[in-house]
């Protein structure tokens, strides 16, 4: 194999590297747009926020610093009132049955659940409609 074709293949997987972290980047912020229109909604509604729990990959459940709404109904995936984007699916730790879980934030999807399973996979959008229609 000559090195142009090297150069060009390594060019090429670097191009596609870069256009994924921007397609996700660029969903993130519309997904964190989406979350802050709820938030600004629920307030308006009086939507309160409840306590989030974390949950092992086993069932057990910890208890967590954090407040918010579950939006799915397993309870795995959460916002917080603050705005962020929670997966809630923790290892299990004995740490945390004494001290709690304390899961760190991540990315919003636009799709949360997706590459689930069929059926657990829901449009973001939808599923902050769903809580602010429960709420009325």
């Amino acid at each position: 194999m000559s090195d142009d074709w090297r150069d060009q293949r390594a060019r090429a997987v670097a191009h596609h590297g870069a256009e994924l972290n921007r397609r996700r980047e660029a969903e993130a912020a519309r997904a964190q747009e989406l979350i802050a229109e709820f938030i600004a909604a629920a307030e308006r509604a009086n939507l309160t926020p409840e306590p989030l729990r974390a949950r092992s990959y086993s069932g057990r459940s910890y208890r967590t610093p954090l407040r918010g709404w579950y939006l799915n109904p397993a309870r795995t995936i959460a916002i917080s009132e603050e705005g962020e984007y929670y997966s809630l699916l923790v290892p299990s730790s004995a740490r945390a049955l004494i001290a709690g879980a304390d899961p760190s934030p991540s990315a919003p999807r636009l799709i949360v659940g997706e590459g689930a399973r069929d059926g657990e996979s829901m449009p973001l959008a939808d599923l902050l409609q769903r809580l602010l229609k429960g709420s009325g």
